[in-house]
């Protein structure tokens, strides 16, 4: 009889702890709909046309910064197809060049470049921009498939904030967090 009520009180336990990791998992993610009527309307072609410096950091999972960076961006656009030239200048002296391919339709936008697999797609709504994508990264001489999660805020016309989750089978592995400024 005790054992039963033990076993019974470990199984409710274990359902209720299971539930909270659940809404936790799911009520911690933000949507684009959170944005929708606010007076702010990022414009992805007007912000990504010509020269933008951007600084930022890769952190790892705990949250310790791993990289620091510098970057330069060269964009163009000719009707609603871009191309975002960027240059990444890393504390440890490494060099890396991603070129984006854009399209914009409307609130949607899609894009390829070099180390992304598949296509990048995703969605504008006031400020915030939200787009997802594999990208191919290297983690001590093996190559990874990273799913990536970028979240981008408009502060004004000519600051970006883009924070970027790094995921792999599903796990959070790291993050990237970047300021972009427009130069005039």
């Amino acid at each position: 009889m005790i054992r039963r009520i033990m076993m019974q009180t470990v199984s409710r336990l274990r359902l209720f702890l299971g539930t909270i990791v659940l809404v936790a998992m799911t009520g911690c993610t933000q949507s684009l709909n959170d944005y929708q009527g606010q007076p702010d309307k990022l414009d992805v072609k007007n912000y990504f046309d010509g020269k933008l410096m951007a600084w930022g950091i890769v952190s790892d999972r705990s949250g310790t910064v791993k990289r620091r960076f510098t970057a330069t961006i060269d964009a163009s656009w000719q009707g609603n197809t871009g191309v975002l030239d960027e240059v990444f200048q890393f504390d440890d002296g490494e060099q890396q060049t991603r070129v984006w391919q854009l399209t914009v339709d409307g609130d949607e936008i899609s894009g390829t470049a070099g180390d992304v697999v598949g296509e990048a797609s995703g969605s504008v709504v006031a400020y915030a921009m939200n787009w997802q994508y594999d990208l191919t990264i290297e983690v001590d001489g093996e190559e990874w498939v990273v799913g990536v999660n970028d979240w981008l805020y408009q502060i004004d016309d000519d600051v970006i904030i883009n924070i970027g989750t790094l995921r792999k089978f599903g796990l959070e592995v790291g993050q990237v967090v970047l300021f972009m400024q427009k130069q005039r």
